[in-house]
């Protein structure tokens, strides 16, 4: 049995702490400094956690190895598998254009562009991030704003604030899963936490994207339908998060706060002449006019209905029984580890829902889809072929932070750098967010985040004396201000409407609402951390 060290450099937690560091300093110095890409990035600071492990704390290689075998089958499944399926579906309706046609029954609701924002950035954005994440909304909702006749730059500044709230519980919930995974913390109560958390954002980014979209004459005009599809998105978060389903809590927060924007009467008001000739100064698509067919129509809504569909049944109690009988449990292979306490770590043993988990009930979906869309079992599996291609570099990212993640977790630099953090006492309260936001900010992912500090945050919370779960799911929430300044969304933004090489001059413009979201979200955990919002924790 390998046992935990937490100041194995010279007996000093200090200085065990600053090499404990290394990896993460590592990924963090080759992202932001040296501006290597992700998919390389990873590998070496995991080579680095690895050398770690094994000389000033003395993993032993096997076990180091095993740690990071771990990591890597994590990585793949359920992570990459939900990731992979659900892009899968988007690619199929974009094959059969329906895609194209969902665009034009959107561009239909209003003729108010700043209705228009929040419809497809705010509500089509969380659909997309709940089903796909990793830039995908970015990139569509501002090739879809183009289209209606947004200016290139304000589409995308639009896309990137409004890829906020739904991003820790986005690709059917990976973030959340992964860093309940991480910490060992039970995904409900995690996800529960997040959900009271990120919904407080929804209230306030709808009325953003307004003054983004219109300045201060959007507010005045618009504030009425932006309030009400925020307090519907955030209503229908938190109680699918907290109450139903952890992998459904964006797809019904994106449908409900559309359903109840569009029910609103001032946001299917035709918008005034001065308002359409300041805000839509692009050039609007040809085919806007153009009529699809009934059936057309409900084929390209049929993808997100079956999801959810099939979401929904497999949350029934009979049968989520049944799917629970599927799950694989079993000892680790060349795994034996403790903590400092000498008790066995649950890494130990390692559990594989086959069934159950969100990337096989997409993929059931899919299969439905392709039904729905008639597209044929050969072109179906093409198109899976080419979403593994386009997945490629993100796998192989995804996959080394995660080995990173768990042999920092089981060699015991983690708790190492979780007990040097907890000297901060109640600021962790404050600080938690702004570690998960410049995670997120270098890596790109909330998900990458969550794996990185997850374990850390929880160390340093049960050493200070406050909520475990409160500040791993701060260091999840913080995280997803900061996808709207990481370098990979910036670049995505850029590319889809024609912007190539302009990343700064996006970033200047989005950097401000980050960091003031940023400082939001930072008062929302103090305060929940105290008498102030205690009472909002489960």
């Amino acid at each position: 049995m390998f046992v935990q060290q937490l100041d194995p450099v010279a007996d000093s937690l200090s200085l065990s702490a600053l090499v404990a560091a290394l990896p993460l300093f590592t990924v963090l110095a080759l992202l932001g400094g040296v501006r290597m890409r992700a998919h390389y990035a990873g590998p070496i600071g995991l080579v680095v956690a690895a050398l770690v492990a094994w000389l000033p704390y003395g993993m032993p290689v096997g076990q180091t190895l095993s740690s990071a075998a771990q990591g890597v089958l994590f990585g793949l499944f359920p992570i990459m598998w939900i990731v992979v399926n659900a892009l899968w579906v988007y690619r199929m309706t974009v094959r059969t254009d329906h895609f194209d046609v969902l665009r034009r029954s959107f561009g239909g609701l209003s003729d108010d562009p700043r209705v228009q924002a929040l419809v497809i950035a705010f509500c089509f954005g969380a659909l997309l991030e709940a089903l796909a994440g990793f830039g995908a909304p970015v990139a569509i909702c501002s090739v879809m704003l183009v289209a209606l006749g947004f200016d290139p730059v304000r589409a995308a500044v639009v896309a990137l604030v409004a890829n906020t709230a739904p991003v820790a519980f986005g690709a059917m919930a990976t973030p959340v899963v992964t860093l309940a995974q991480v910490t060992g913390l039970p995904l409900d109560s995690v996800a529960s936490v997040v959900g009271r958390q990120t919904p407080l954002l929804a209230l306030v980014v709808p009325l953003l994207l307004v003054v983004i979209v219109d300045g201060r004459r959007g507010l005045r005009e618009t504030w009425v339908p932006a309030l009400a599809c925020g307090v519907a998105f955030a209503i229908a978060q938190f109680t699918v998060s907290n109450y139903l389903s952890v992998q459904l809590a964006d797809i019904a927060a994106a449908l409900v706060g559309a359903a109840v924007l569009m029910a609103v009467p001032a946001a299917r008001r035709p918008a005034e002449e001065p308002v359409r000739a300041a805000v839509l100064t692009g050039v609007r698509s040809d085919d806007l006019d153009h009529e699809d067919p009934r059936p057309e129509v409900l084929r390209a809504y049929a993808p997100y209905a079956l999801i959810v569909a099939i979401f929904s049944i497999a949350q029934i109690g009979p049968v989520k029984d049944l799917f629970a009988k599927a799950t694989r449990t079993f000892d680790w292979p060349f795994l034996d580890v403790a903590a400092p306490d000498g008790k066995p770590v649950g890494a130990n043993v390692f559990s594989m829902p086959l069934i159950a988990t969100g990337g096989t009930l997409v993929l059931v979906a899919g299969v439905a889809t392709a039904a729905v869309l008639r597209v044929n079992a050969g072109d179906a599996l093409r198109e899976w072929g080419a979403t593994v291609r386009e997945l490629r570099h993100a796998i192989l990212t995804v996959v080394s932070v995660l080995a990173l993640a768990y042999v920092m977790n089981l060699s015991g630099q983690a708790a190492t750098i979780g007990h040097f953090v907890a000297a901060a006492g109640a600021g962790l309260a404050f600080l938690s967010p702004v570690l998960g936001w410049f995670g997120v900010a270098v890596s790109g992912s909330d998900t990458s985040a969550n794996a990185l500090f997850g374990s850390l945050q929880v160390t340093a919370a049960r050493e200070s004396g406050l909520s475990a779960d409160l500040l791993a799911a701060a260091n999840s929430s913080g995280g997803v201000l900061g996808k709207m300044i990481s370098p990979q969304n910036l670049a995505i933004a850029c590319a889809a409407v024609g912007l190539k090489g302009r990343e700064g001059d996006l970033l200047r413009k989005v950097l401000p609402w980050s960091v003031a979201l940023l400082l939001v979200m930072c008062l929302i955990v103090v305060a929940q951390s105290s008498f102030l919002l205690g009472w909002m924790l489960p």
